[in-house]
């Protein structure tokens, strides 16, 4: 289920563009009189109207405090006050009012939060890890993360990959050791999971390692933990050390865990660049 805000407004217009232009929120849905904008899973209406809502509060949350901050300095003209941590929520916000007066909270949250993300703003902010928090990985939060992998596609649903997840540390530091500065960042991470597949169940074990790998990493974004591909990991070495027999392949051992920081997003080609058109 999904689901939207919706709140009168005197001054349509002015409200459409405080909300895309400076919140950066895109329009949705254009209803004439009634303006739907988007950022992530936040949905809100704003329909013209004689009479305006103002009550109850807008919130906006983001991932870092660094992240609160900027739009503190962005919005400071309408901030009520400066960002602070509130303990008893355990937040760090501060708050600010929109052209009509509304109430907007923009806080980022101090402990971990179960996945939130939607499916297009999970895909655009991905990133590869390479320096982790020394901080362990809860049982219950890897079993999440195992669960929606399930539903990665195989060929004709062979459900032919599977995980291994590895804590020991001389384990660990074997793996990261194989190629070098390549593979250095399995080192960096409280623990490591290879992708396999096992060719008995399926025609295409390379195809569903390796998409199963892509459902792994994104699933574990979406709680909050990074990774990073590492390549050429299909190797006999890896294989005995792990117990695997020789002919199953080995999409990727990945380091595990929480990013010491976000990365910032690398340039990207526009979509003109790569999209090859035969039919022109």
């Amino acid at each position: 289920m999904s689901g939207m805000n919706f709140f009168r407004s005197r001054d349509l217009e002015t409200i459409q563009d405080f909300y895309m232009e400076e919140l950066g929120m895109e329009l949705w849905l254009d209803q004439d009189k009634c303006k739907i904008v988007k950022d992530g899973n936040l949905l809100l209406g704003f329909c013209e109207s004689e009479t305006m809502d103002e009550g109850g509060t807008i919130t906006l949350f983001y991932r870092t405090k660094e992240e609160v901050d900027e739009m503190y300095e962005k919005f400071k003209d309408r901030a009520r006050g400066e960002p602070s941590e509130n303990d008893f929520f355990q937040i760090y916000q501060f708050f600010a009012e929109d052209p009509e007066g509304r109430t907007l909270e923009f806080q980022t949250f101090l402990h971990k939060l179960e996945p939130y993300l939607e499916g297009i703003e999970l895909l655009k902010n991905r990133r590869s890890v390479r320096e982790y928090k020394d901080e362990d990985i809860s049982e219950k939060t890897l079993q999440k993360i195992f669960e929606t992998c399930r539903f990665a596609p195989t060929s004709k649903n062979s459900q032919s990959y599977y995980f291994i997840p590895m804590r020991d540390r001389e384990v660990i530091e074997f793996m990261a050791d194989r190629r070098g500065r390549n593979s250095q960042p399995i080192a960096e991470a409280p623990m490591a999971v290879a992708i396999c597949s096992d060719p008995e169940k399926t025609g295409r074990p390379k195809q569903d390692g390796d998409i199963a790998s892509y459902h792994f990493m994104l699933t574990a974004w979406s709680h909050g933990l990074g990774t990073c591909w590492i390549a050429a990991m299909d190797r006999k070495d890896v294989k005995e050390k792990m117990g695997v027999p020789q002919d199953h392949y080995v999409a990727t051992v990945t380091p595990l865990g929480y990013p010491k920081e976000v990365p910032e997003p690398p340039s990207r080609k526009g979509a003109e660049e790569f999209v090859k058109r035969i039919d022109t």
